[in-house]
C-alpha cells in the first residue's frame, strides 16, 4: 500500500461525514432533552415487567415506547432497541415477541411507535404507512429521515439513562424500513455496541433499489447523503468505526430485492468497505437463509446467538433447551394479528422464534396512554403534529 494511500486512509473523514449527515437530515445537535416519562407498568408473565414510557424527539414531539425487562433490577444489563418495518410499531407481533424473549435472557428491550403508526397515528391505528405519503416541498423527505434517526438515537439516550442498563452494551435491530433507518443511524450513533439489519441492509448505488424505494422515509433521505460518494461503503465504514454489524436476509426476499443483491453483491460491498476503512476490523458480517423471503430474523436463534456474542446476555442461553416456536402457529393460537402482506409461510408466518410459550399481548395492554391522555397530548404525538412544525 502506497504511503499516499495510507495517509488518505488515516485521514478518512468519518467525523465530518457524521456531522454532515446530521446537518443534511436535520438531526438535532445536541439531541433534545429526553424529558422521559413513566406511564405505568404490567407483568406479562412472572419475572418479566413491561413498562409504558415516552420520551422527546425532534421538534418537541414525543415517542410512545414499551420497555420489557427482567423484574430483578439489581444488576446492569445489556439493552436492545427494536426498529420496526413499514406498518410496524410497538403493537407488532415481532416487537412483543422479541421484547419478552430477550427479556427472558436478561436483557432490557425497548420498542417504539415510528412516525405515523400506533399512538403516533391520527386515528391510533397500525399498518397505515402514513409516513409514506409524499408531501411537498421535497426537502421534507430528508427531514423525515432525520426524524426517524432521532427517534432511534433518543432510544439510546433513554436506555443509557436507566439504572438497570449498562450503557456500553446497547444494540439496535431493524427490520425492513427499520434496516434502512439503522443503516443511517448506526453509522452516526457511536454509543451502540452492535447493530443488526434484517430484511434489508443491501444499500446500493444511484438510481437503484433504495433510491427508488418509499420516497419520504427511504428514497429521499438516501439520495440526500449522496455527498458520501460510494454511499454503501462509506456508511458501512462508519458502522465499522462504531462497532459490529450483522446483515441477515432470506435469499428469496423479493420485497427488498435480495435475489439481485445477494452474496455476490455483499462480497463486493465488503471489499469496497474494507478498502475505504483500511482494515477488516468490524466490517459488517452477513447471513443468508435459502428459500426464505422477508422476515424479522432477530427473533431467530442465529441472530440471537450473534447478539449474545456481542452483548453477553446475563442468562447464558442453551439454545437446544430454549427451543423454537413457529410464529404463524403461535400467532393463530394466541390471537395475535399479523400483517396479511407478510404472514405467508415463506415470510413472517414461517419464522422460528426463540423460546416457547411467549404470551400474546392485547392492544390495550401495549398502549402507553389512556384514551383521555392520548387526546390531551395528541398534537405532540401524531405525524400531522410533526408536519405542522417542520419549517417550510
Amino acid at each position: 500500500m502506497s504511503p499516499l494511500l495510507l495517509f488518505w486512509l488515516a485521514a478518512l473523514p468519518i467525523a465530518d461525514w457524521r456531522t454532515r449527515i446530521e446537518d443534511t437530515l436535520h438531526v438535532p445537535r445536541p439531541l433534545p432533552p429526553l424529558a422521559a416519562e413513566m406511564h405505568g407498568k404490567f407483568e406479562p408473565e412472572p419475572g418479566i415487567v413491561m413498562e409504558r414510557v415516552s420520551y422527546a424527539t425532534q421538534l418537541g414531539m414525543r415517542v410512545p415506547a414499551i420497555v420489557y425487562r427482567p423484574s430483578n433490577q439489581a444488576i446492569k444489563r445489556p439493552a436492545l432497541i427494536i426498529v420496526n418495518g413499514h406498518g410496524g410499531d410497538k403493537y407488532a407481533w415481532y416487537a412483543m415477541y422479541s421484547g419478552i424473549a430477550y427479556a427472558r435472557l436478561g436483557t432490557v428491550v425497548l420498542t417504539y411507535d415510528p412516525a405515523g403508526e400506533g399512538e403516533r397515528n391520527i386515528e391510533r391505528k397500525s399498518g397505515t404507512r402514513a409516513h409514506d405519503k409524499v408531501i411537498e416541498p421535497e426537502r421534507l423527505g430528508p427531514w423525515m429521515g432525520g426524524l426517524m434517526m432521532t427517534d432511534a438515537r433518543q432510544a439510546v439516550s433513554y436506555l443509557s439513562s436507566r439504572s438497570d442498563v449498562d450503557p456500553a452494551r446497547i444494540a439496535a435491530v431493524g427490520y425492513s424500513m427499520g434496516s434502512f433507518v439503522l443503516g443511517l443511524t448506526c453509522a452516526v450513533e457511536t454509543r451502540l455496541r452492535a447493530c443488526v439489519l434484517v430484511g434489508g441492509g443491501n444499500l446500493d448505488g444511484p438510481g437503484e433499489y433504495w433510491d427508488k424505494s418509499k420516497p419520504m422515509c427511504q428514497g429521499m433521505p438516501y439520495k440526500a447523503v449522496s455527498f458520501l460518494g460510494d454511499r454503501p461503503a462509506a456508511l458501512y465504514a462508519m458502522h465499522a468505526d462504531r462497532g459490529a454489524t450483522l446483515v441477515y436476509n432470506g435469499l428469496a426476499d423479493t420485497v427488498v430485492a435480495i435475489p439481485s443483491h445477494g452474496p455476490e453483491f455483499f462480497d463486493d460491498l465488503r471489499k469496497r468497505t474494507i478498502a475505504l476503512s483500511g482494515s477488516e476490523r468490524n466490517v459488517f458480517e452477513t447471513g443468508f437463509v435459502p428459500g426464505v423471503s422477508h422476515r424479522p430474523f432477530f427473533v431467530t436463534q442465529p441472530v440471537a446467538a450473534w447478539l449474545h456474542k456481542h452483548l453477553q446476555f446475563p442468562a447464558n442461553p442453551n439454545w437446544q433447551i430454549l427451543g423454537e416456536t413457529r410464529i404463524g402457529t403461535w400467532a393463530q393460537e394466541r390471537g395475535v394479528a399479523m400483517d396479511p402482506l407478510y404472514s405467508e409461510e415463506h415470510r413472517e408466518g414461517g419464522a422460528m422464534g426463540i423460546g416457547h410459550d411467549v404470551p400474546g399481548l392485547k392492544r390495550e395492554v401495549l398502549s402507553v396512554f389512556s384514551d383521555s391522555e392520548w387526546q390531551a397530548r395528541r398534537d405532540s404525538l401524531i405525524h400531522e403534529g410533526w408536519l405542522a412544525k417542520v419549517p417550510r
